[in-house]
């Protein structure tokens, strides 16, 4: 089980980008998930998976910043990437750690 202080960062760092990026979060919640590392809906209800506490923040900040963007980008085009890049400079490489860590864990992207 994850510690509650790192459940608390993690939630802060995600309100942090949330004020950044200017999204309205309507809930927010770290729990188990089998496939996938966060979701988000267009209510305003995001979801990480609780696995990622086992990361360093540069992988948080990764997962985050790609569910935010889809408040306002829902795709994974040009300018969806050219947002990472904008807030997280090189974003591929932690994305390519991400998708280490997916074949450990079996969740998908």
């Amino acid at each position: 089980m994850h510690q509650v202080q790192d459940r608390s960062t993690f939630k802060t760092r995600v309100r942090s980008w949330a004020v950044k990026l200017d999204v309205d979060i309507k809930w927010l919640a770290l729990r188990p998930m089998r496939n996938k590392w966060a979701s988000c809906s267009t209510n305003g209800h995001l979801h990480f998976n609780n696995e990622l506490l086992d990361f360093e923040e540069s992988i948080w900040d990764y997962v985050i910043v790609h569910e935010l963007l889809h408040f306002s980008v829902p795709n994974h085009g040009k300018l969806w990437k050219s947002l990472m890049r904008v807030h997280l400079g090189d974003y591929e490489k932690r994305e390519l750690v991400l998708k280490k860590m997916t074949e450990i864990y079996r969740i998908s992207l």
